[in-house]
Order: C-alpha cells, then sequence, then structure tokens
C-alpha cells in the first residue's frame, strides 16, 4: 500500500512536467508531420491533403536543397573544431595557478553572451565596409580586405567562426570538469612504464574523457543543425542562399512566404536528420565506450 501510495505521488509530481512536454513538444511534433502533407498556407482558406507533394518539391529545389547542405556542413564543421579546441584547451588549462583560472574565465565568458549580441559584435568586425575592425587590422599590416560576410565562398565559414569563439568555453569547462574526476594514479603508472606527453593524452587522458566527450559532441551537432540566430543576425541567410539553412528557411517559408504547409516538411526533414545524426554519433560513441572499457 506505501508502494503504490509513493508511486502515485511521483507521477503526481511529475504531471506537470509532462502536460508541458505533451503540449508544447509532442503534440506540435505530431500536427507537423500531418500539416506538411497538405496543402495549408495562407493564400488556401481550405486545407486539403496533398500527400508526398511537398516533399517532392522540397526535394528537386535547388534553393532548398543548399539550405539543408549547409546545415550537415555546419553542423559537422562546428563539432569537430569546437571540440578539438576544446580538448586541447582543457588540458593546457587544467592546473591550479590565478594565470590559469584567469584564462579559463576569459575563454568561458562569450558563452555568457546572447547568440544575437555576439552576432551583432562580428557584423560590425567583419563588416567589409569603411572601420571594419577585422579588415583594418589586415589593411594595418599590409594586406587587403576581406568581404567576410559578403561573400559567398566564405560567409558560411565567417559565421562558423564567430560560434566556435563563442562555445568553445563551454565545451571547455566540461572538460576540465571530466578531468578533474581522473584518478592522478594512472598517470603516475603511465609515467613509471615510461609514456610520454602524447602517449599520456592518446592512452589516457583522451579514453577517459568518453563522458565528456559525448555531451559535448551531440550537444554541439544539434546545435550547429538548429543554427538560426547567428545566421540572421551576421548575414539573413546571404548574400544569395550561401548561409541559409534548415531553420532560417523555414522560418522565411512560414512566416515570410506563408507557406504553412512547405515549412512543416522543413521540420520533418530536420526532424528526421537530427534524429539519425543523434543516433549515428551515440551509436559510434558507444563503440568508443566498450572499446574503452574493454
Amino acid at each position: 500500500m506505501k508502494g503504490n501510495k509513493r508511486d502515485k505521488i511521483y507521477l503526481f509530481m511529475i504531471l506537470p512536467a509532462f502536460i508541458g512536454f505533451t503540449g508544447l513538444f509532442i503534440v506540435p511534433t505530431v500536427m507537423s508531420f500531418f500539416y506538411s502533407m497538405t496543402n495549408w498556407s495562407v493564400y488556401s482558406q481550405e486545407i486539403h491533403f496533398v500527400g508526398l507533394h511537398n516533399y517532392r518539391k522540397l526535394f528537386s529545389d535547388d534553393k532548398t536543397i543548399a539550405p539543408i547542405l549547409h546545415s550537415i556542413k555546419y553542423a559537422i564543421l562546428i563539432t569537430v573544431i569546437q571540440n578539438v579546441f576544446a580538448i586541447v584547451l582543457a588540458v593546457l588549462l587544467n592546473k591550479k595557478s590565478k594565470a590559469a583560472n584567469f584564462v579559463k574565465s576569459i575563454t568561458f565568458l562569450p558563452a555568457v553572451l546572447s547568440i544575437m549580441v555576439v552576432g551583432y559584435l562580428f557584423q560590425y568586425i567583419m563588416t567589409s565596409a569603411d572601420g571594419g575592425l577585422l579588415n583594418s587590422i589586415l589593411m594595418f599590416f599590409g594586406g587587403k580586405p576581406v568581404n567576410w560576410l559578403g561573400d559567398s565562398k566564405i560567409a558560411l565559414y565567417s559565421v562558423l567562426i564567430t560560434q566556435v569563439w563563442q562555445w568553445t568555453g563551454w565545451s571547455m569547462v566540461i572538460y576540465i570538469a571530466n578531468l578533474k574526476s581522473i584518478d592522478s594514479a594512472l598517470y603516475e603508472a603511465a609515467n613509471i612504464d615510461g609514456a610520454g606527453p602524447v602517449q599520456l593524452f592518446f592512452r589516457v587522458t583522451l579514453p577517459l574523457l568518453h563522458p565528456a566527450t559525448s555531451f559535448n559532441i551531440l550537444m554541439s551537432l544539434i546545435g550547429g543543425m538548429k543554427m538560426f540566430d547567428a545566421v540572421f543576425v551576421m548575414t539573413k541567410g546571404g548574400p544569395g542562399y550561401a548561409t541559409e539553412t534548415i531553420m532560417t528557411t523555414m522560418i522565411r517559408e512560414g512566416f515570410n512566404s506563408g507557406r504553412n504547409a512547405y515549412a512543416c516538411a522543413f521540420a520533418v526533414v530536420f526532424f528526421i536528420l537530427v534524429f539519425l545524426f543523434s543516433r549515428a554519433v551515440t551509436w559510434f560513441l558507444d563503440k568508443w565506450e566498450e572499446a574503452v572499457q574493454g
């Protein structure tokens, strides 16, 4: 009886969160799947079932394929670059000293700022107009100004740089927390066996960073896939469609163009891509964990 009563209390306590999750995530997700197969838009008063028409149109248009490819490229690049820098910084700054603590604070500080603030800040820094800070520095040292946000070949990478700068410190802190939990006896034993710094990193440190690496990789990947804020602030998806992502295209089609069903199709594609990438990364990380434990 006491167990049943306790279970009812637990269920009652999680009920508000469950209702919120269902109403704000489950229901909208199911509705997106449904509406993506209709002709719902601001131009049509009646909603009709059109099957996979929106999906066929989506995958046959270069202007909509490009944002999907941009999102995938962006997510992979920011995941790799951000975590490589974060691990290196975490290993170098995992010391008890005032200098290390100061550098850690400075490195983590950008993560406290709003993405919109960082976007506007770097829009000024990277502007190709007179007074752009980055181009002014280049010209001071004899270089030529670069159209960081107006050149379709480098605009996406320019946005990427700003987000690596902002979130590397956040990942670094998580890696440092993981490093603190590693038993120093393992390093002492490896030193006795004659392991050098490189061997220590790849044989001891990196395998034991699995928990932090798993978390950071998944968060970086998902965050990269749903990138919207920085792109919207810095380039508005331009020049042309060079920096359009799934999220910016979905917002443009749903709110600006009024093609709601088409935007829902983008949302479904985004959901499937994130699910597949997450499953693939989780599978790889599980295999890595098995190898480490073995």
